[in-house]
C-alpha cells in the first residue's frame, strides 16, 4: 500500500506502575521545531514531574531524536521510539511524564512503563495514512443507495456528505488508485447511467485507522 502512517490527532494515556504516574501524550509534527515546542509545552505543563522523557520520528530526513531526561540511559527515551519504530509511523512526537511514586522499577520495569505508556498515548491518537486521496462526487438513485455503498467500501472509499434531492449525491474520499476502479463499478451497477465526478485530490492524511 502506498504512502506512510502518521498520527490520526493527538493522544493521552496514562499508566501507575508501583505508585509511579506515567502520562503519555502523541502528537502530530511536520518538523524538528515544531516537536521541540510540543516538548517544551509539556515540560512546562509538568515543570514539578520528576522526568518529561520524550522522541520523535520525522520522514523528511529520516530524523530520529530521543532522550532520557535523567532515567537510566535506554530505558525511557530509546523504547519509547521503538514503539513508533515498530508501527512504522512517522512525522510523530511523544512526551512521556513520570511523577516518581518512591519505589524503583529497575531497568526492564522502566522499559515496560515508557514503552507501553507510548503505545497507548499513539492507540489514543489513532493512525492516519499519508498519501494521494481523491474526493469524488458520485450521483446515485434512491434504490441504489444501499448497493452504492458497498460499492464504494469495496474500492476503499469514504461516505463523508449525503446530498439528498430527487436524487442522492454523495461526496466520497477514497485512494487516488482505486477511482477507476470505483468508476467502473458504479457504471457497471447503474447500467451507464452513473458517472464518477472529480472534485479534487491532495497528498494528505486520510481517515482514522486503529493502531496496530
Amino acid at each position: 500500500m502506498s504512502g506512510y502512517l502518521v498520527p490520526f490527532g493527538e493522544g493521552t494515556a496514562e499508566l501507575v506502575e508501583k505508585r509511579s504516574r506515567f502520562i503519555g501524550r502523541v502528537f502530530p509534527v511536520d518538523s524538528e521545531e515544531a516537536a521541540r515546542a510540543k516538548i517544551e509545552a509539556v515540560k512546562k505543563q509538568h515543570h514539578d514531574a520528576r522526568h518529561n522523557c520524550w522522541c520523535y520520528l520525522l520522514r523528511e530526513g529520516n530524523v530520529l531524536r530521543y532522550s532520557d531526561d535523567g532515567e537510566p540511559q535506554g530505558t525511557a527515551g530509546q523504547p519509547m521510539l521503538n514503539v513508533f519504530q515498530r508501527e512504522e509511523v512517522f512525522d510523530v512526537c511523544c512526551v512521556v511524564t513520570r511523577y516518581f511514586g518512591g519505589i524503583l522499577l529497575g531497568a526492564g520495569g522502566l522499559v515496560r512503563a515508557y514503552g507501553g505508556t507510548a503505545k497507548e498515548a499513539l492507540n489514543a491518537a489513532g493512525l492516519s495514512r499519508m498519501r494521494l486521496w481523491s474526493t469524488v462526487l458520485v450521483p446515485c438513485t434512491y434504490p441504489l443507495f444501499e448497493r452504492m455503498k458497498l460499492t464504494i467500501e469495496s474500492c476503499g472509499g469514504i461516505v463523508e456528505d449525503c446530498d439528498y434531492g430527487a436524487d442522492i449525491m454523495l461526496t466520497v474520499t477514497l485512494p487516488a488508485g482505486e477511482r477507476s476502479a470505483l468508476e467502473e463499478k458504479v457504471t457497471e451497477l447503474s447500467a451507464g447511467g452513473l458517472t464518477v465526478e472529480l472534485a479534487e485530490e491532495s497528498f494528505r492524511p486520510g481517515p482514522r485507522m486503529e493502531a496496530r
